[in-house]
């Protein structure tokens, strides 16, 4: 059995090889079980996720901690290891390192997400958000929307986080700049993505301007908003996986304040990976892409780690 750390972990996920592959994995045949919640300390807001999936050749599994008040510590909010096993014998392959293989199936889902939905002459790009997952966000869209001229950052929670992250980039040659008037951020971008743990709404619905995508990562469950649920009821909305439908905050909440229903998801990301020909999308549309994390990412991401040389 091999074992890859995390360094060995993002060496092969690079993007312009994992965001293909999910591409390409969202349309075969798998079986993804819904994953497992576990409360494990609600004063901590502490969670226990178990994601599952396999196919014929392979099969996975996930094991997630997030603890969200890790921050006080000084520690990663999530931590998390994935075993990947032969789909035909049950004989284990390797254990990967779950925190960067969950940091790039998501951004990476994202991005994806973005490549299929976003304007093609996107040229400003808003980071909200600024942790583990906030900090790769540049790198995987800049794969996908070589256009964009500006990244814009921005850190309600941690505004320290988002001048470093700002100047880390800048320092690779990336025209980036840490923003604290989130409002007017905004207002400027074509594409927007959220990747906070936020309970209240961090980005409200009358900011939003015509034509923008938005592609929101943070929430997982239901009490967990980034954006006003109102927003989703005057734009297109896209999920990676019906799963979001129940654990996306802004979702349940959109259905339970009826600006939504459920024949207002647009489509899924297999769905959309599945088109031949690309979407469609109004000068004036505002497009929303929700992802909560599913366990065929993780399995099409381990098995990119695992296959590559």
């Amino acid at each position: 059995m091999q074992f890859f750390d995390a360094a060995q972990t993002a060496r092969r996920l690079y993007y312009e090889a994992l965001i293909p592959a999910l591409r390409s994995g969202m349309t075969a045949d798998a079986e993804v079980p819904p994953r497992q919640h576990y409360s494990l300390d609600a004063a901590q807001q502490a969670t226990l996720l178990v994601m599952p999936a396999w196919n014929r050749e392979f099969l996975g599994v996930k094991l997630v901690d997030v603890f969200p008040r890790n921050s006080e510590r000084g520690l990663p909010a999530l931590s998390s290891a994935y075993v990947l096993a032969d789909g035909g014998t049950g004989q284990h392959l390797a254990v990967i390192d779950g925190g960067e293989l969950t940091r790039r199936r998501t951004v990476g889902t994202a991005a994806l997400g973005a490549s299929l939905l976003s304007r093609e002459d996107s040229r400003v790009h808003l980071i909200v958000g600024t942790g583990h997952i906030g900090s790769a966000v540049h790198d995987a869209y800049a794969a996908v929307r070589g256009g964009i001229e500006s990244t814009l950052i921005a850190d309600p929670y941690n505004p320290a986080g988002a001048r470093e992250l700002a100047g880390s980039l800048a320092e690779r040659g990336v025209r980036a700049t840490a923003v604290d008037d989130l409002r007017t951020a905004v207002g400027r971008a074509d594409i927007i993505t959220t990747c906070t743990l936020a309970r209240e709404p961090v980005i409200r619905d009358e900011w939003i301007a015509p034509g923008t995508h938005l592609d929101l990562i943070g929430s997982f469950r239901p009490e967990m908003h980034e954006v006003d649920p109102s927003l989703l009821g005057r734009s297109t909305v896209f999920v990676d996986h019906e799963a979001a439908l129940t654990e996306a905050g802004e979702i349940v909440t959109g259905f339970a304040e009826s600006v939504l229903t459920r024949e207002d998801i647009a489509a899924t990301l297999p769905e959309l990976c599945a088109r031949t020909t690309p979407r469609t999308r109004g000068d004036d549309e505002i497009t929303v892409f929700k992802t909560v994390g599913t366990g065929l990412a993780d399995l099409i991401a381990a098995v990119t780690v695992y296959a590559r040389t």
